[in-house]
């Protein structure tokens, strides 16, 4: 589970812009582990923007990564996350996949939006 999926050519491959987001009322700290940086929650501090607002940009190498975020100790997944899978401690690691381009990550976010018939005709009340 602990792996980054990523088999290509990453230290050939661009990397790509990241931004971490996370809200919690009276979080005093917020850390991100994963396959990313060998999960070690110290290497990713995100930073308070106040009201209980939390950040972190990053750059990553196209590929499949697993994380959970670290509030204040305690190891959770991310509930912005599209995506997880269960992690050997009972608990789910949040799944981010990194586009290869902003054109790639653009058409992977059009496949999740909902389909919409603009052809279709409006049915009027009577």
């Amino acid at each position: 589970m602990k792996h980054n999926h990523n088999h290509n050519n990453t230290h050939l491959a661009q990397l790509m812009p990241v931004r971490f987001e996370f809200t919690h009322p009276t979080a005093k700290t917020v850390c991100i582990a994963g396959t990313f940086n060998h999960w070690q929650p110290e290497a990713k501090t995100l930073h308070s923007s106040g009201a209980g607002n939390w950040w972190k940009e990053t750059s990553l190498a196209p590929g499949t990564y697993e994380y959970c975020l670290i509030v204040d100790g305690k190891w959770i997944p991310d509930p912005l996350a599209r995506e997880s899978v269960a992690n050997p401690y009972g608990g789910r690691n949040s799944v981010l996949t990194v586009a290869s381009s902003p054109t790639a990550a653009h058409l992977s976010d059009a496949e999740n939006l909902p389909l919409k018939n603009a052809n279709k005709p409006k049915t009027q009340k009577t």
